[in-house]
């Protein structure tokens, strides 16, 4: 099993080091469209409408580079990853950036050869139970079986927990999100983890919620990201500072409302001016035009409003931005200065 894992490793290194020379930029233009990874389906996150169109909080960030980029929004063909097959379409080329849950860890950035461009969700790992179970702790599920997704931190992290609080379980493995649901409503696993944010998607997404707790333990740090290829460093760069600028206009007051006007004209703000391209050439040094920054918050919204509309209190997902505040507000959410 060992050698397995560790060709599976190499491949997806070696395949990452094959197509990083790549100059992604000239390849989605000359395709007139990005190929985006996601998640297989998690409503709020990333998921087809009753109308086969995506939408999610990871797919505002593929349309919003699709938008900085290609000037369309909608210029993104989705290509739905397992977490098995992920890297491997990465790695491979078969898209251009993932927009998945993905947690950045340092084996994934230096050993598989990938480039995380920041954080757009900072979470942890829990466990959703049904309330009949009578649980109210995570140290209570001795010889437990639990539903786990493969090829994930998340695997990792529970192997971890029980391991060092001295308690047995039994995995049912799975492999995507809706494969665990009707297992874990079935009574096939007595316990469902993953991480914080999918456990409230997953039972949003219940005829009765009320009937599932999540439990009160984080166990893990997931520092949720986009993430691309190794050596191209252009690409990385859009990628990240396309991100930023969705976080920066929410610490700003830039929103999908105001954008155009704002970026109409230079105004009394610097850094507003330098972030929508009236003053300044940070879209020229990128390789993109100057409006790129204002096209991707018009895609979506900035951040807040992505977070707002897709996942926040007021949805039926209902989180709180918590750690995923602003710096400004006593979270983590933090862009470097456009300038």
């Amino acid at each position: 099993m060992k050698k397995i894992a560790i060709l599976g490793a190499m491949t997806v290194a070696g395949l990452s080091a094959g197509v990083a020379s790549a100059a992604t930029l000239d390849d989605v233009k000359a395709r007139g469209k990005l190929n985006c990874g996601v998640i297989t389906g998690l409503v709020g996150f990333a998921a087809p409408n009753a109308n086969g169109e995506w939408e999610g909080f990871d797919v505002g960030v593929c349309r919003a580079v699709a938008a900085a980029v290609l000037g369309d929004p909608t210029a993104v063909e989705f290509v739905p990853t397992t977490g098995k097959t992920r890297f491997t379409a990465l790695a491979s080329g078969e898209i251009d950036l993932l927009a998945r849950n993905t947690t950045w860890t340092f084996s994934r950035d230096v050993d598989l050869g990938f480039e995380f461009v920041g954080i757009n969700y900072y979470d942890g790992q829990g466990f959703m139970v049904p309330k009949e179970l009578g649980v109210s702790s995570a140290k209570e599920l001795d010889g437990a079986t639990v539903c786990i997704q493969t090829g994930t931190t998340t695997e990792l992290n529970l192997a971890d927990f029980f391991r060092s609080n001295n308690i047995s379980y039994e995995p049912v493995p799975i492999e995507t999100n809706a494969e665990a649901q009707p297992l874990y409503l079935e009574g096939a696993c007595d316990v469902y983890t993953t991480d914080a944010s999918g456990l409230a998607a997953t039972r949003a997404a219940f005829e009765n919620p009320g009937d599932h707790v999540v439990l009160p333990e984080i166990i893990s740090k997931e520092p949720l990201g986009p993430l691309v290829r190794h050596g191209d460093n252009q690409w990385g760069d859009i990628a990240r500072w396309t991100l930023n600028a969705l976080i920066a206009a929410e610490e700003l007051g830039v929103t999908s409302a105001n954008v155009e006007e704002l970026g109409a004209a230079a105004g009394n703000n610097p850094e507003i001016n330098r972030l929508l391209g009236t003053e300044g050439t940070l879209g020229e040094m990128l390789g993109l035009d100057a409006d790129w920054a204002k096209r991707a918050i018009m895609a979506g919204g900035n951040y807040g409003e992505l977070f707002e509309k897709n996942i926040g209190e007021n949805t039926p997902i209902g989180l709180a931005r918590g750690l995923n505040a602003q710096w400004t507000e006593g979270g983590l959410l933090y862009s470097p200065p456009f300038r």
